[in-house]
């Protein structure tokens, strides 16, 4: 056990707010709160929609940090304060960012770790560079597949990067995709997938709108937005011959609602679409037993917690062979695997899997038994144990060695 050791998590969204992120962000956390470390977690956003919304309102406040405690990890909300209505994103980040200074300075952290770089890598690196200690940056999808197109990020993000005393990934695509982009960090990185603990699904309620699942049920779960391919899906299923619900736990992000709005209808199945809307994510988990193909569509996705909860819940997994997806799911084995953008391959998995219930029950159970063998939390726990170790020692974070993950 370590002691006397304090770190400071940095993330966009942290429980109760609802996204993988945040459910990520409070596992790894414990884990590493069960390693001996005291551990914080500062929750800031580097966009500002919503103060801006405020100002507007002619609603102002001053700058604050809401402490509290969830499981024996020191949670700080900051939130920038709103003065002006033409007040620009430099001002909020300056003010999250003074937030984020004095609680080094109350804490004396001695290693902070940024989620989802673009968000809060740069400040947490910023931090770490002005106070001389480790920074530690976790890659967690879009930050590296739709932020780097940005032109505005690109500069930021490669700092972010090169100064990092090390980059964690979750799939190997992401950690190809950032060694090309920035080939300093190739020695000073290493790619490993998330984990998850069991679930028991039989102690879960019975999910609201489970009167309307008829026929076979192809159930997707999470934020639906444009990396999630759903449009895909709704082709693939306008020529099935069978009874069938394709289900939809989360909601469609309002940003683009009426695109999905559009899509929808025009795929002339919503009389046979189950749109849950925002649940938590017990709600959610409570849906899985329910369903017959889980269907995972994406475009990129990281390593997306929903698949390895439908995994432990036995199901068929139909996946594309993007990021994480393609590296735990062994097509034909655990699950079937098609190329993103193709409606035409889901379509035709799909039937498969249809016609053939007996695979569908081989796939959902080794697919159970690669997540508690090689997804289990003990094993993500050893590879942050075996990166703070290699942080918290090197004096010259730069020259750091590679470490075995």
């Amino acid at each position: 056990m370590i002691n006397n050791t304090t770190i400071c998590l940095t993330v966009h969204q942290f429980p109760p707010d609802v996204g993988g992120v945040g459910v990520s962000a409070k596992r790894i956390s414990l884990l590493l709160k069960e390693l001996g470390y005291e551990v914080h977690v500062a929750v800031f956003r580097s966009v500002f929609r919503n103060e801006k919304k405020l100002a507007q309102a002619g609603e102002f406040r001053r700058s604050k940090c809401e402490t509290s405690e969830q499981d024996g990890i020191i949670v700080h909300r900051l939130y920038p304060a709103v003065r002006s209505t033409v007040a620009q994103d430099q001002d909020y980040i300056m003010d999250v960012y003074g937030q984020l200074n004095n609680l080094h300075k109350k804490y004396q952290f001695d290693v902070v770790h940024a989620f989802f770089i673009n968000e809060t890598g740069f400040l947490t690196t910023m931090l770490a560079k002005e106070n001389g200690i480790a920074a530690i940056n976790s890659v967690r999808g879009a930050d590296l597949h739709k932020h780097i197109f940005d032109s505005k990020q690109q500069k930021q993000i490669a700092w972010t990067l090169e100064n990092s005393s090390w980059t964690t990934f979750v799939s190997q695509d992401l950690m190809h995709r950032a060694r090309l982009f920035t080939p300093a960090i190739t020695y000073k990185s290493s790619a490993f997938l998330n984990s998850i603990a069991p679930v028991d699904f039989a102690s879960l309620p019975t999910p609201d709108n489970i009167d309307k699942l008829q026929g076979t049920v192809i159930g997707s779960v999470g934020n639906f937005r444009d990396k999630k391919g759903i449009e895909y899906l709704l082709d693939a299923c306008q020529n099935l011959e069978t009874e069938f619900t394709l289900l939809f736990v989360g909601a469609f992000v309002e940003k683009e609602r009426e695109y999905w709005k559009q899509e929808l209808s025009n795929s002339g199945l919503l009389d046979k679409i189950v749109i849950t809307g925002k649940i938590s994510r017990e709600e959610a988990l409570a849906y899985l037993p329910h369903i017959d193909i889980f269907a995972i569509p994406s475009l990129n996705d990281g390593c997306p917690n929903a698949l390895l909860e439908a995994m432990l819940a036995e199901k068929a997994v139909l996946g594309t062979n993007v990021d994480a997806i393609g590296e735990i799911i062994e097509h034909g084995v655990n699950g079937l695997l098609v190329n993103p953008y193709s409606s035409e391959e889901l379509a035709s998995a799909i039937a498969k899997l249809i016609a053939h219930p007996e695979i569908r029950e081989t796939f959902g159970k080794l697919a159970k038994q690669k997540v508690l063998e090689e997804l289990n939390p003990s094993i993500e726990q050893d590879n942050w144990a075996k990166i703070y170790s290699q942080v918290l020692s090197s004096s010259e974070q730069p020259q750091m060695k590679v470490v075995a993950v």
